[in-house]
């Protein structure tokens, strides 16, 4: 870790660690205003999801931008555009502007980590790229927990909450402004088209499907599917958090532990964790300290697969290559954080509440599969 630019790396966390903190004030403070308005739960589901097409729909152009203007470029202007439409949100009530707004947010996000992971990955050194990611991860992570926290302690306080969240982005500028260099591109390829890169990572795509998935469902279907299994509505709302705690603070030491025993063997190994620990769910509802270790260990292992998998983009590519992977991963985020949920709650109503740990399971195991399929095929 002596050779990581800290400066650099310092800074670059910062700056995601501030976008991560209005993201996780923003997505409820949008749920919750439109829920005071008497809208219903479909249309606040609707203009959630709204943000996950943005980031499908920008991915074709990342790269291309990335290389005609430079990371810095996209990344200070993803970031004063995703806090605009967030202010803007202030001045109207309107749903089709609201949709409008998300989905420019959801593109300028999709923006933001396609170039941060890139560019982490090009500043960490490969002896501790697991590591260095799982810093720039745990940061992003922690800072989003503390979003909700932060709607909640000054809602009732601040009238132009949209306002101040849309503030809250434009913090993350001075960290951009310390960074010295950027995310170079090799000399002779400017861009690189996905259609070459994508054939090249489908475990990796597959991981960061599967994690997009999990998390989604966890933040939106885990507690019901804790008070349909008899939990208290208090603890049951908690079931996500602790979901997200595992995966806060238990990245780092998988990250030391993919530089130290090789990440493809620490990658599929949190893939059959997850696939191990899935079928105990429904069981574990009935104890109180089961229930609480199998989401932290579930979240952990979880999220790691998707750090991993920003470690493995930055083992196999460089240069545009590498912007072109980060691009392709938050695709796989996107598809599955749009229609993951409503497959699952549709599949829940219809077969039954135990659909919830199943949808996961099949997630977990096309990962496991994409895996051993990558190492068949491996000379």
């Amino acid at each position: 870790m002596k050779n990581l630019p800290w400066r650099d790396f310092i800074a670059l966390v910062a700056s995601i660690g501030v976008v991560g903190l209005g993201l996780g004030a923003t997505i409820p403070l949008t749920a919750l205003r439109l829920d005071q308005r008497g809208i219903g739960t479909d249309i606040i589901g609707m203009i959630t999801a709204v943000s996950a097409l943005g980031i499908l729909a920008v991915t074709p152009f990342v790269s291309r931008w990335v290389a005609r203007y430079g990371a810095r470029a996209c990344m200070i202007a993803a970031i004063v555009i995703g806090g605009l439409s967030t202010a803007l949100m202030e001045a109207t009530d309107n749903l089709l502007a609201w949709g409008l707004l998300r989905l420019i947010f959801g593109a300028c996000m999709g923006v933001l980590f396609t170039v941060g992971e890139a560019w982490v990955n090009h500043l960490a050194p490969g002896n501790a790229r697991g590591r260095v990611v799982a810093m720039y991860t745990t940061a992003f992570t922690l800072f989003q927990l503390v979003g909700p926290a932060l709607v909640a302690a000054v809602e009732d306080q601040i009238s132009w909450a949209f306002a101040a969240a849309g503030a809250l982005f434009l913090l993350a500028l001075p960290g951009m402004a310390l960074i010295r260099g950027g995310a170079q591109h090799s000399d002779d390829e400017a861009q690189a088209p996905w259609r070459v890169v994508l054939p090249q990572m489908p475990m990796i795509a597959m991981g960061a499907a599967f994690f997009a998935l999990f998390d989604t469902l966890a933040l939106s279907l885990l507690p019901l599917y804790a008070i349909r299994q008899g939990i208290a509505t208090e603890l049951a709302l908690l079931s996500a958090t602790v979901v997200l705690v595992g995966d806060t603070v238990l990245q780092f030491p998988f990250g030391w532990l993919a530089d130290r025993f090789g990440r493809r063997r620490v990658h599929t190994g949190c893939g059959i964790a997850v696939c191990v620990l899935l079928p105990v769910l429904p069981f574990a509802a009935g104890t109180p300290w089961l229930w609480w270790t199998l989401l932290l260990m579930l979240g952990a292992a979880a999220g790691a697969i998707y750090m991993l998998s920003i470690v493995a983009c930055g083992q196999r590519f460089a240069g545009a290559r590498l912007v072109a992977a980060s691009a392709i991963l938050n695709a796989s985020w996107g598809i599955t954080s749009s229609g993951g949920p409503l497959l699952t709650g549709v599949l829940m109503h219809s077969v039954g509440i135990n659909a919830l740990p199943v949808v996961m399971w099949c997630g977990a195991a096309a990962f496991v599969a994409c895996a051993w399929w990558e190492y068949r095929r491996r000379p």
